[in-house]
């Protein structure tokens, strides 16, 4: 099995749960029709609710989360594999909560788990100001999970900014990286498209970016521009400004043959850490 095709959602996620959730199950259904394999979500695709203590409260635990269920179900009901991008799980031994990713099968059966790992910690400018750590705990593992066509590197947003990762999910054997966000506007002008077309150059993996756009609860505003881009950093599908999703027939092939003309993920080398004298 070496084609499938992969759908990417864009939504707006609401501060409460059931509207979110609402359009995500319309959106998946929709993707689902147009025959994608592979559908994948935003970060936070769920709730994007911007005060934190209220984020807390409405967070649940995984083992009785209605939304992870509800995703569930829908791989269950169409027979698609899901990314379900992030969502905000509310841990039980502290006041933080952790931004989980997950990959479901189509018996509704979760194949991996990922944490995003680093923290988006940043004042980017026009009076935007972010502090994700306060509301959430950072992961501390990588994760590589396999699907029906290869093995797929789970990463959330921010983490697009350390190549390391991407390099070690890519020498331990990831074809495509998925990259869920909810990125600011600010910085989606100014970095996205580069940041996504480079992690998918440097390591010759096909690159998946669903990611939330619009305006949200008390003026937070999302780029959008959900992206597919191939090994060789072109850009297969762009989902813009508006809501909905974009798909893109992949071929695995594509890994090696990009691998194979420029093999710097092969060429790697060990050496000693710089030093300022």
């Amino acid at each position: 099995m070496t084609k499938f095709k992969a759908a990417c959602v864009q939504n707006t996620a609401d501060r409460d749960p059931a509207p979110s959730m609402a359009k995500l199950s319309e959106l998946i259904k929709r993707a689902r029709d147009v025959d994608s394999d592979l559908i994948m979500t935003p970060e936070v695709c769920h709730m994007l609710e911007p005060r934190r203590k209220l984020g807390i409260e409405k967070a649940q635990i995984e083992t009785a989360n209605e939304s992870l269920e509800i995703f569930r179900s829908l791989a269950i009901e169409t027979g698609a594999w899901l990314l379900i991008g992030s969502m905000a799980i509310k841990l039980q031994d502290e006041e933080r909560m952790a931004n989980r990713s997950f990959l479901i099968n189509p018996e509704g059966k979760i194949k991996g788990r990922y944490d995003k790992i680093h923290m988006f910690d940043v004042d980017v400018g026009e009076g935007d100001s972010y502090r994700e750590s306060n509301g959430y705990r950072p992961g501390e593992s990588a994760i590589i999970k396999k699907l029906p066509w290869g093995n797929l590197g789970m990463t959330i947003c921010y983490d697009m900014r350390f190549p390391n990762l991407y390099r070690d999910l890519a020498k331990a054997g990831a074809d495509f990286l998925a990259a869920p966000s909810a990125f600011t506007v600010p910085t989606g002008r100014a970095h996205w498209h580069v940041l996504l077309r480079a992690r998918a150059i440097e390591n010759g993996c096909f690159v998946f970016a669903p990611a939330q756009v619009g305006e949200h609860a008390e003026g937070r505003k999302t780029y959008g521009h959900s992206l597919i881009v191939d090994p060789w950093g072109e850009v297969l599908a762009d989902g813009g400004d508006d809501v909905g999703f974009v798909t893109a027939e992949i071929d695995v092939t594509k890994v090696k043959e990009a691998r194979s003309r420029v093999p710097s993920l092969f060429n790697d080398r060990p050496y000693s850490a710089p030093k300022l004298d």
